[in-house]
């Protein structure tokens, strides 16, 4: 794998580089709030623990229930414009929360959030295929979720300072700072020069729009992508709880691992999006994310009943392989999803894709915590087979959409049923 240079971390077009300096000024923004959160719920709020698991949880499923229909706007009014509107929206959401005061407007606001903040991603793609020619777009992908990882760290930085003073008003700041920097990730949007469109859009409603939608064979690789989206999951709950609960490791480990698969998410994302610029090459990449995450799990099993100094090497292993699946899943998630997208319908089908990984963030900490950690070695060799079935599922769940007859364009009946 070539080392990258400077040069490797901007992207080809202007509008590209635009859209990396959003992405950069969001996730500040997003950093701040998600490392101040917690503190802000319990202490400025006033949430019980149970509250905001609870409230968590239903946020969660209303943004699973709105990214799609999101995303059938986007195809309708165009994804750019959508987008604006969705960071926005998001923008408007925290300053609300500055103003929630119960465990009931705490869930209106949580949920108006979720809503925008699920169809995000798939608008974000949708953009970018806009902005770059097939050539260059999983590059700049890549390119945009490094901007976002080094957002994150830095914004979770400005958190410390503002958390220490333990202040009414530095609560306030969390919270109206990620605002601030939705709003001006609209702004620089809002200057985003796109390339004018050739595809018409379409005039459904997003009812009928989803009730028309019948590609299994996208939702199928949809699934897929969602259950390598797992890592998320253990990278958050898994590691921290096996590694205090099942191994000798010391839990001073835990946030080393977790800066360890930041810093490695940020030098290698570019370098590996190199070679996934067709269906082949996404495909294997995907492959390989499965196969990594395997190897992941087969290692955090071998760091049980270990000591210490065994058990921190094998984690340390387990953390890269980690990293790797995720960096590959990522990489053929995106390449695929686009692939297979009709152009008129290509925010509606990201979003249908966006969903695998949004359920998993939904079930996903239940699988890990009790099923995987709740048996134990077994539970994660039981995992890594999961994990190995799904990459070996990727190339025939290809073939079937390569033999796949197209979708008709979206406001014309299909010639043919778009699944048999």
């Amino acid at each position: 794998m070539k080392l990258p240079s400077v040069a490797d971390y901007v992207p080809a077009t202007p509008a590209g580089r635009t859209f990396a300096l959003t992405a950069l000024i969001s996730s500040v923004g997003t950093g701040l709030f998600l490392a101040g959160s917690t503190v802000f719920f319990i202490r400025y709020v006033g949430l019980s623990n149970a509250q905001i698991g609870l409230g968590l949880a239903v946020a969660a499923c209303f943004g699973f229930l709105a990214t799609v229909p999101v995303g059938v706007i986007g195809d309708r009014f165009g994804p750019h414009r959508t987008l604006i509107g969705a960071q926005l929206w998001r923008a408007g959401c925290f300053v609300g929360l500055v103003f929630v005061d119960g465990p009931l407007a705490f869930v209106v606001v949580a949920s108006c959030m979720a809503a925008a903040e699920g169809s995000t991603p798939p608008l974000t793609q949708a953009v970018v295929a806009e902005t770059t020619g097939p050539e260059d777009r999983v590059r700049t992908m890549a390119i945009i979720r490094t901007v976002r990882n080094v957002g994150f760290s830095l914004g979770a930085l400005l958190a410390a300072p503002l958390l220490s003073a333990s202040s009414t008003t530095a609560y306030q700041s969390i919270v109206l700072g990620n605002a601030l920097a939705f709003a001006l990730s609209a702004g620089l949007l809002l200057r985003l020069r796109l390339p004018k469109s050739t595809v018409a859009r379409t005039s459904r409603s997003a009812l009928r729009a989803i009730r028309g939608f019948r590609d299994w064979r996208y939702v199928t690789l949809a699934g897929l992508n969602g259950t390598l989206s797992l890592h998320m999951t253990i990278l958050s709950v898994g590691i921290p709880l096996w590694t205090v609960q099942a191994t000798e490791a010391p839990a001073a480990i835990v946030p080393i691992l977790v800066f360890t698969n930041t810093v490695l998410a940020v030098l290698l994302q570019v370098p590996f999006s190199n070679g996934a610029d067709d269906s082949p090459g996404a495909g294997r990449a995907l492959r390989r994310g499965g196969l990594a995450l395997a190897g992941c799990c087969v290692a955090f099993a071998l760091a049980q009943g270990t000591s210490a100094v065994v058990a921190v090497g094998v984690l340390a292993v387990g953390c890269v392989l980690l990293t790797f699946g995720e960096l590959w899943q990522a990489v053929g998630g995106w390449q695929l999803s686009y692939l297979y997208a009709p152009e008129k319908q290509k925010a509606t089908y990201l979003s249908v894709f966006n969903l695998g990984s949004t359920g998993q963030g939904i079930i996903g900490p239940s699988i890990v915590t009790t099923v995987v950690i709740g048996t134990g070695r077994i539970g994660w060799i039981g995992l890594a087979v999961f994990f190995v079935l799904a990459a070996l599922l990727v190339r025939p769940v290809i073939t079937l959409l390569d033999r796949a007859p197209r979708p008709a364009p979206a406001d014309e009946p299909a010639s043919e049923p778009l699944s048999p």
